[in-house]
């Protein structure tokens, strides 16, 4: 055999067998899932780096490969074990989604198939679900004017949108579009000197990033006044953006919290679209989490308004249980997008009216995952109904702990719920900020609990976010009791 031969040989050569893998992974995923669920795994063993590594084998396989089936079932085996286990009813952290237990198979296919759908010849099928999807949420919004959510045509007055990698792209693609709104020029010219954008001073970071990355500079976001719960001030606007104008400055956009990151309140957004409606400007909802009071009658009051911005993002890998990354950035008007980039590349973009929905003209990526087919799959392995169902436990059961921590009284909340996040403090008339953060990190470096934590009216809260449908009133007590424990071993270690 010439060396040409033997170098192909082992290039091609696969010890791996595609369907004894997958079931040998799925055991694994399965039984993952089942100790998650009954609570008998830690919901997180946080080991450093260095150990991980050795754990997993990195080197070895890196330079041999897996070369057969129980080299790779190990290192499956050994990787779940270092992870944080969202399935566990005790995860009460981050608000990244626990996806229901059938949500990995739309990333399996694309991982197989690896159908791009920012380019409908690309991969039909997931351009097609992320249209039906952008329908949906469109409807929902009131910004859909086709009769059925099949119709993918370009109907007068219609809205718009595309899904993509995660809130920060969201919001910085409605950015740009605002900016494409009152000063085109910019995108051949370079940036006026004289834009802003408005917004409460406690707006995501995201907003400042896309502002700097635009090249305006973080400091084009003049913060607007919040109240004592850090929700805007309405008539505060009027004061800031009568300062602005006596500054010579243009109001690119008007932000508003739907709801804000750390306490999960709501701005005024429907008081906030009189404001912006009478001054001409462009509003934008960062809705990444909160959009889905949309879809409950009982909730949806707290985004009254919602469908008078100009664009909204909406984060599906929060409560939509969408595995980690999809976000819809959707305008009201679909000439806002179309105009937003102004580029040709003549292998993508053609002059001609192709077959289907081709999204990569009006997005910052140019590949993207078949994100459509991810949100769909989210809601066809219960229905919509379910969906509606889970936000709304979600958002009573955080009432529900709020009402059970005020009841204990070394427990202080400072606000009733509007969403599923909860900030509170431990005895907060003796622990100090660094205590309270202290408190978190011995009850996650325990694993028997997962929160997080976060500065909320210039203090050191403890925070839950509410994303597990499995965790209940036991787990709630369970919290408590945690947290007093480590609180009581702070304040006597202090004395």
């Amino acid at each position: 055999m010439s060396k040409e031969t033997q170098t192909s040989a082992v290039v091609n050569s696969n010890p791996l067998n595609f369907l004894k893998t997958k079931e040998r992974v799925a055991a694994l995923l399965q039984a993952y899932l089942e100790q998650s669920k009954k609570g008998t795994t830690v919901v997180l063993d946080q080991q450093q780096p260095q150990q991980i590594a050795k754990a997993l084998e990195l080197k070895t396989l890196f330079k041999n490969g897996f070369q057969d089936i129980d080299r790779l079932e190990r290192f499956v085996a050994t990787y779940l074990t270092h992870t944080n286990h969202l399935s566990n009813p005790r995860y009460m952290g981050h608000q990244v989604a626990v996806p229901q237990d059938l949500s990995g198979i739309p990333d399996w296919i694309h991982g197989t198939i690896n159908n791009p759908s920012s380019l409908y010849e690309m991969g039909p099928a997931g351009a097609t679900l992320e249209g039906f999807m952008i329908n949906w949420m469109l409807s929902k919004l009131g910004w859909f004017k086709g009769d059925d959510l099949y119709d993918f045509s370009k109907h007068p007055h219609n809205g718009s949108g595309v899904l993509t990698h995660g809130g920060s792209i969201a919001n910085l693609t409605a950015l740009t579009a605002a900016r494409a709104a009152l000063a085109p020029e910019a995108w051949t010219e370079g940036n006026p000197n004289d834009l802003v954008v408005l917004g409460p001073a406690t707006a995501h970071y995201s907003i400042a990033r896309a502002l700097s990355v635009m090249g305006l500079g973080k400091n084009a976001f003049v913060p607007v006044a919040v109240d004592a719960n850090e929700v805007l001030i309405t008539a505060q606007l009027e004061t800031v953006y009568k300062e602005v104008k006596k500054k010579n400055k243009r109001v690119m956009a008007v932000v508003a919290n739907a709801c804000a990151t750390s306490s999960g309140l709501f701005d005024p957004i429907d008081q906030m679209a009189d404001f912006c409606e009478k001054h001409g400007l462009w509003f934008h909802v960062d809705g990444a989490h909160g959009a889905v009071a949309l879809l409950s009658e009982k909730e949806k009051i707290k985004v009254k308004g919602i469908e008078r911005a100009h664009s909204v993002i909406w984060d599906a890998h929060k409560m939509l249980q969408v595995p980690a990354l999809c976000t819809a950035v959707l305008f009201k008007n679909q000439e806002h997008q179309w105009n937003n980039f102004r580029q040709k590349g003549s292998y993508v973009f053609h002059e001609n009216e192709v077959i289907g929905i081709d999204s990569m003209p009006y997005t910052i990526e140019c590949t993207k995952s078949a994100l459509g087919t991810k949100l769909f799959w989210s809601f066809a392995l219960k229905g919509e109904q379910a969906m509606v169902g889970f936000i709304e436990n979600s958002f009573e059961k955080t009432r529900q702990l709020y009402a059970y921590l005020s009841s204990l009284e070394d427990f202080f909340c400072p606000y009733l719920p509007d969403s599923n996040i909860l900030c509170f403090q431990f005895r907060p008339d003796r622990l100090n900020d660094q205590d309270q953060l202290a408190l978190r990190y011995e009850l996650i470096n325990s694993g028997a609990f997962y929160i997080t934590s976060c500065e909320f009216k210039g203090k050191r809260f403890l925070r839950t976010v509410l994303m597990n449908p499995d965790t209940d009133q036991q787990d709630f007590e369970a919290l408590a009791q945690a947290i007093s424990k480590i609180g009581n071993q702070l304040q006597l270690s202090k004395k």
